[in-house]
């Protein structure tokens, strides 16, 4: 009751708001009209079927018989016979329709009409069609020209419909009666108890204020029990995790929204006063319009997962930076589409804003420069590829995985945890090493051994390492090299030069773990010992007495230097051999 009772609360404080706000709405259109009758001086010929008294009664009449015949849309036609200048704009179309209802009504519960009787006058004194307590019912010429139901006859309207309820139709055709909205036959069968004014508005009104209230807090309770079941069901039932996820209440503006068009028909039906139908009417369209844009977006959430939930199913990258765009691009969507609606639920003429934002083209292009800029280069990133979700970057400074592509900017998780945001603009002409798109894996180093070291050990290792390379199963077959590279100050130094075929770090990190163990296991077996940074110190003592010793003459040093290279090249590769190139086997 204490939902009611709030609900029932704002459409009381909009009836208090409809004393001043109307007069003031009133005031801006009249305004409004007086700078578009000043600046547009030309006025528009008068219509045949309102040229004179005669000309406007036909075309009402012929209009409310033809929607009696089936063609609904008329109602228009009828419209433009009745002044409604007094009448608020934004409310126009829908009391225009009521008051052209009640017209009716009166005409044919008056006597029948013979429009030959009725002058062809094109100027002069109103044309009276008949005399009531609660007023009169003329013809008048307005200031356009034409003749019209003047705005006197449109103010008395509703009194001269309830003073003539009781009488019968001239014709006597109960038939007619099934043409005539219902709210208007409700309001003839009310009595006159009901009928009086207490606060603003009728009793039978308020009372009809609180049923609407009732029935829409109802309504809005049903729909949305109903779709937090629904969603609750299909969320339990499903297996990905990016659908459980999903909050209960994510359909929740639909219940808003039915309750919002529960009002509204309401507001409609129950021929409201101008002041109050204004404000009430805005309020609730308002509502509906807001809860149609929220329902929109909410519904953008379930797609957002679903095609996100795609994209993980996918081994391309490229839907991973597309899906984080497409609901960010159908929300502006919606969010534009939507204030059109709204603008046109509230009859705003936003002609006029779109002509100032014409004249403000050059400011908005200036001020969106870097927009644009960082726009172009979201497509640049997603057209050329430079990198997808979860690579690892180099860009400007900035190291680390690519979080999320969007239209301004890119988010880039370092590898301390933080977030550095880097525009889009910037990849423009920006350098990006983009080290997730390696192939490879690299290792380079130096495997150091102690200079006391056998050259066969040596030898035994190099390969002993290069089998291992052939035996991991992520190393790269077709390219390695394991050499005695350099005779280092303290070490033999052996080039270690391998590759890893992995696409992700952590697989690299277990597979370059392993294999450098293997190493250490390979050394121990082979007896090979690891050399560290170390300096000896060799103490020499000089002889006083003598020479120290004969020395070698020079061409018997070098006579037994070559002898000696000629042996070793001899027990290697040959004298005279030429070992092939280098060439790895092609992996299948």
């Amino acid at each position: 009751m204490m939902i009611v009772k709030r609900h029932f609360l704002f459409l009381f404080i909009s009836l208090f708001l409809s004393f001043s706000v109307p007069t003031v709405l009133a005031e801006t259109a009249a305004s409004n009209g007086t700078a578009e009758t000043e600046a547009a001086p030309v006025q528009e010929p008068v219509p045949e079927g309102l040229k004179s008294p005669r000309a406007t009664m036909e075309t009402f009449l012929g209009a409310m018989n033809d929607i009696k015949r089936g063609t609904p849309d008329k109602i228009s036609v009828a419209v433009t016979a009745l002044d409604l200048a007094d009448v608020n704009p934004l409310v126009r179309e829908e009391r225009g329709r009521d008051l052209a209802w009640m017209l009716l009504e009166v005409l044919d519960r008056t006597r029948l009409i013979n429009t030959k009787k009725i002058p062809r006058r094109t100027e002069g004194k109103p044309y009276l069609f008949h005399t009531y307590k609660s007023g009169e019912i003329k013809i008048a010429q307005a200031a356009s020209g034409r003749w019209l139901f003047d705005r006197e006859s449109i103010d008395k309207l509703p009194q001269i419909m309830d003073e003539m309820a009781s009488k019968e139709r001239v014709k006597g055709k109960d038939g007619e009666a099934s043409f005539v909205p219902w709210h208007i036959r409700l309001r003839q069968q009310i009595p006159a108890s009901l009928k009086q004014s207490t606060l603003m508005l009728q009793n039978w009104q308020w009372i009809g204020l609180l049923v609407m209230v009732l029935v829409g807090v109802i309504l809005d309770k049903i729909v949305s029990f109903f779709l937090r079941s629904l969603v609750r069901r299909w969320r339990d039932s499903t297996d990905h995790q990016e659908f459980k996820e999903i909050s209960t209440d994510i359909l929740r503006p639909l219940g808003l929204m039915a309750m919002a068009i529960i009002w509204w028909i309401g507001i409609n039906l129950m021929g409201l006063p101008e002041g109050a139908m204004l404000v009430l009417l805005l309020a609730v369209k308002f509502l509906a319009s807001i809860s149609g844009v929220w329902a929109a977006y909410r519904l953008v959430d379930l797609v957002s997962a679903f095609l996100y939930k795609r994209a993980q199913e996918t081994a391309n990258k490229l839907d991973d930076a597309l899906v984080p765009l497409i609901p960010r691009t159908l929300k502006i969507f919606i969010t534009v589409i939507g204030f059109v609606f709204i603008a046109d639920n509230l009859n705003v003429d936003i002609s006029s804003l779109l002509a100032g934002l014409g004249l403000g083209g050059l400011a908005f292009a200036l001020a969106a420069k870097d927009m644009v800029q960082n726009l172009f280069g979201s497509v640049t990133v997603l057209m050329d590829r430079t990198f997808s979700v979860g690579d690892w970057v180099i860009v400007d400074g900035a190291e680390g995985s690519v979080e999320r592509i969007g239209f301004r900017s890119t988010r880039i998780r370092t590898f301390y945890n933080s977030v550095v945001t880097v525009p889009n603009s910037k990849f423009i002409t920006a350098t990006v090493d983009n080290m997730g798109e390696r192939r490879y894996r690299r290792l380079s180093c130096k495997l150091s051994l102690t200079y006391d070291t056998p050259p066969d050990r040596i030898e035994a290792f190099c390969e002993g390492v290069r089998e291992l390379v052939r035996q991991h199963p992520y190393m790269r077959k077709d390219y390695y090299h394991v050499y005695l590279n350099e005779f280092a100050a303290s070490s033999l130094d052996i080039l270690l030069y391998v590759f890893w075929i992995t696409p992700e770090w952590s697989t690299e990190l277990r597979e370059r773990h392993r294999f450098m163990l293997d190493i250490l296991r390979l050394a121990q077996r082979l007896g090979v010992e690891f050399a560290f940074p170390t300096q000896t110190l060799y103490m020499k003592q000089e002889e006083l007495n003598g020479e120290a010793g004969a020395e070698m003459g020079q061409s018997d040093a070098i006579d037994l230097g070559q002898k000696l290279a000629k042996e070793i090249v001899s027990e290697t590769t040959g004298l005279g051999v030429k070992p092939a190139p280098v060439v790895f086997p092609r992996v299948k």
